[in-house]
């Protein structure tokens, strides 16, 4: 994505007006909610309207034209499993893209496709409101009632927060990026910067958390509360006229104001302490639930899949789950069938260990797709053993990169790439001229004390033979 725009409000396309049309929603925030409101840097101000891809609005790629469907909660059919892979093969590369937020993306999309690419989305059920289909970005913890962790299921809050933003006329106001997480209280997705969640607590409760602000309240008004949550942001962005797509992106001085929100939606709330969050992806292999049935875990190597590959994802649950960390997960099996399913999907080629070579490794989609990237990071990546996720970056941007604690190799004008552990703290390793993979094995082995930022410079050169 581009960088954020530096050009005053003043210029460029006109401020987007107030869409709540209701002075109670636009009310100013509350000492509470101004005294919880993170330090924010300089405010981000844009100039124009959010360029998001989606399904109907394609994106110009220099490997043809992209669409990005959005699945709430990374949930789907068999059948529509079954439809994205006759997609890619019909319309696009032969590939499905998973993107760091459970969504797929189309690449290679011929001119004259998308009438169609549309129409199959739209008998399958994956376009829902064509108005509505760019905010609809849910991620929900992807082993939420089938693990015995948690508070349960995540469904009834999916399929009623969908279905909210869905019928709602001022909705499509808001950006293609902001984001809606829904943690069944584990706090896996809690910690991936959305700009509204909902963690399900014990004894019927759940917290509303919107930036640093949060309040309790009965998990029935979940959902609905959520959708309020939404409704104050747009109103503290139209007053703030900087043209913030997201609550981050907000100047000081026009927090969201939850607390009052709610009340004037008539949602009871009460103040609650944020809940612990920690970003961690499921790992490759089964799951066991209590009630003696398996669910199956894999990745695809570099977050993509052939179509070959879509469908032999089905199963017998008769739901895939996307998971934010490009993953995927099976419900519905039993422990024998479990690791039968495992066995063909390794023989498939997906990641199905912990330890396995690919695992953790992660890139954008670099050259020759990416008109911006400065080097093949998909040819260049590179496997191995690392505590830590590692992401290739084709620039600057660092498109899809992982959140929390993670290794980053960015492309560089000059033809090298730059290595750092993102976290706190940072040393310096020593890298002589074309020890990249030394570099960036030592990097992920950093993460084992949690306390480094390694930063070193490399070439790519000697990278591209390398086997997946």
């Amino acid at each position: 994505m581009p960088p954020p725009s530096t050009t005053p409000p003043n210029q460029g396309k006109p401020r987007m007006a107030d869409p709540l049309g209701a002075v109670v929603h636009g009310a100013p925030a509350t000492a509470r909610d101004a005294a919880e409101a993170p330090t924010r840097p300089t405010p981000v101000v844009r100039d124009r309207d959010d360029a998001c891809p989606g399904a109907l609005r394609l994106h110009t790629a220099d490997d043809g034209k992209l669409a990005r469907l959005r699945l709430p909660g990374g949930i789907l059919t068999n059948r529509q499993v079954n439809a994205l892979a006759a997609a890619a093969e019909r319309y696009g590369d032969g590939h499905l893209g998973i993107t760091s937020r459970g969504n797929a993306e189309l690449r290679g999309i011929g001119d004259t496709c998308g009438t169609g690419l549309a129409e199959l989305q739209r008998h399958t059920a994956l376009l829902p409101s064509e108005r509505h289909e760019r905010i609809r970005n849910i991620v929900a913890s992807p082993l939420a009632g089938l693990d015995g962790r948690g508070h349960g299921t995540l469904h009834p809050w999916l399929r009623e927060l969908d279905t909210l933003l869905c019928t709602q006329d001022w909705t499509p106001a808001l950006s293609g990026r902001f984001l809606f997480a829904l943690d069944d209280g584990r706090g896996d997705v809690a910690d991936l910067g959305a700009d509204v969640t909902l963690l399900a607590q014990a004894e019927g409760r759940a917290v509303v958390r919107v930036g640093a602000s949060a309040v309790g309240v009965a998990a029935a008004d979940a959902p609905r509360a959520a959708l309020e949550a939404a409704r104050a942001f747009l109103a503290s962005a139209a007053a703030a006229g900087t043209g913030a797509w997201r609550v981050r992106e907000l100047p000081p001085g026009h927090e969201v104001a939850l607390t009052r929100t709610l009340a004037c939606a008539g949602i009871p709330a009460e103040p609650a302490p944020v809940p612990d969050a920690h970003t961690t992806a499921p790992e490759p292999g089964t799951a066991a639930a209590p009630d003696g049935t398996y669910a199956v875990i894999v990745a695809p190597v570099l977050g993509r899949v052939t179509s070959t590959q879509l469908r032999a994802l089905a199963g017998p649950g008769g739901e895939v789950r996307i998971t934010p960390w490009r993953g995927f997960v099976l419900p519905g099996f039993d422990e024998r069938a479990a690791h039968e399913k495992l066995r063909r999907l390794h023989d498939a080629g997906f990641i199905t260990t912990p330890d396995a070579p690919w695992a953790g490794v992660g890139a954008c989609t670099g050259r020759p797709g990416c008109a911006k990237a400065l080097a093949d990071v998909r040819r260049d990546a590179l496997p191995g053993p690392g505590a830590l996720p590692v992401y290739w970056s084709g620039c600057e941007r660092r498109c899809g990169h992982p959140h929390g604690d993670w290794v980053d190799v960015t492309a560089t004008p000059d033809g090298h790439y730059t290595v750092m552990v993102r976290g706190d703290g940072e040393r310096q390793v020593p890298l002589d001229d074309g020890e990249l993979a030394i570099a960036v094995a030592a990097a992920r082995g950093t993460a084992a004390t949690g306390t480094a930022r390694t930063q070193a410079t490399g070439t790519g050169t000697g990278t591209g033979t390398t086997t997946r």
